[in-house]
Formats: C-alpha cells, structure tokens, sequence
C-alpha cells in the first residue's frame, strides 16, 4: 500500500490486489486539487512545456485516463492551477493588508507574502512565464491577466490611502507606483529562477522594499 500526503489530508491512492495495481476513486474536486497539485510540484524542476499528462498522472499513482476524466487537456489543468493561484494569492494579499496598521505596513505585508507564495511555489512563476511566451490569447493569460488587474487594485488602494493619510507624498504617481510595486517583484523572481534558488528572493527583500518605500516618501 501506498500513501501520499497532500496539504493536510492523508490519502491512500494505490494498493496491490492480486498482482493487480487499483486505484481508489477519490471525489471529483479532491482528484482536480491533487492533479493541479502534482502538476505545480513538477513545474519547480521541469520545464512547463515539457511536463505530459502522463508525468502527472504518474505523479499521483492514477492512470492517464483517470487525468483526461477530470481535465480534457493539459490546457485545462493550466487554466486550473491559476484559477487556483489567483485565489490563493490574493486572497492572502488582501488578508495581510487588512490586518495592517496603516498603508505602508500594509505594502510591506503584502511584498512578503507575495515573496512569501512564491517561495513555497516556484512552479507559479515558471507556469505563468511559459504562458506568457505563447503567441495566442489563451484562457490561461486571461486568467493571469485577471489576476495582475486585481493585484493593481489593490495595490492603487493602498497607495491612495497612503497618499490621503500623508504617508507618501501628495504628487506620486500612483499607477507607476504600482507598476514598480509589480516589477520589483518580478525581477525577484527572475533572479532566483537564474540561480535555481527561491529561498534567496527573501535575502534581498528588505533592502528592496525600502528602496522602493523611500520613493514613495521623498518629493521628486
């Protein structure tokens, strides 16, 4: 018998009966979680573009039919991971700015738990760059597409309580605010991609959001 262990819940997926592999069936949306789940797992060290329906499905001790009955294509299961990624992350995003004192804790929070998502899932940002190299508008970008707009909302939120609350300075741009918000983030990731190290986005974070908390305070 064999057991896998995925979030918090214990599962037994495969078993030997009479020489014979058998699967037990889980239901649909717990199947859907552990299929997007193992699809994220390989994305930290294969190459999106590579990773099969097959590799998932061995991934998770079920057949490649098993996959199919729950997503028609791989395609599917890309869309799924950022449906899933949009929810996570913002809802977390929005979870630690609310519990913050004023806005600029608040920026803070958000930059560490956005450092925070991706250090726990490097796959993300692999999946998400692959896509965005793909020539047509696919549900995926969409989807991702989606998640950057609500990201910007709620960081243009922030920046203009700030700006009301005397924080950062009444003449700041607050839409290119927020696009250096992004970018610095982005540019961590890319860093630790090249050097195959998430865990290092941590060390840098704090000179790098001061730097970009300094701009929002000093008059240009």
């Amino acid at each position: 018998m064999k057991w896998a262990y995925h979030g918090k819940c214990l599962i037994t997926y495969q078993y030997r009966c009479g020489g014979f592999n058998m699967t037990t069936r889980l239901p649909t949306e717990e199947r859907k979680t552990e299929i997007v789940a193992a699809a994220l797992k390989l994305a930290r060290e294969t190459s999106p573009g590579s990773i099969t329906t097959s590799d998932i499905a061995a991934a998770i001790g079920v057949t490649q039919g098993a996959v199919f009955k729950h997503f028609a294509t791989k395609d599917a299961i890309g869309l799924a991971i950022m449906q899933w990624v949009r929810e996570q992350l913002l809802q977390k995003l929005q979870e630690e700015a609310s519990s913050a004192a004023s806005s600029t804790q608040a920026l803070e929070a958000v930059f560490r738990a956005h450092v925070a998502f991706v250090i726990a899932h490097p796959g993300v940002p692999r999946i998400i760059f692959h896509e965005l190299q793909q020539p047509t508008d696919s549900p995926i970008k969409q989807e991702v597409r989606a998640l950057l707009q609500a990201y910007r909302q709620l960081l243009r939120g922030l920046l203009k309580s700030g700006v009301n609350a005397g924080e950062f300075v009444a003449t700041l741009d607050q839409e290119a605010a927020a696009t250096l918000f992004v970018g610095i983030v982005q540019g961590l990731v890319m860093q630790s991609m090249l050097t195959g190290k998430p865990a290092g986005m941590k060390a840098q974070a704090d000179g790098v959001f001061r730097l970009f908390i300094r701009g929002l305070q000093e008059a240009p």
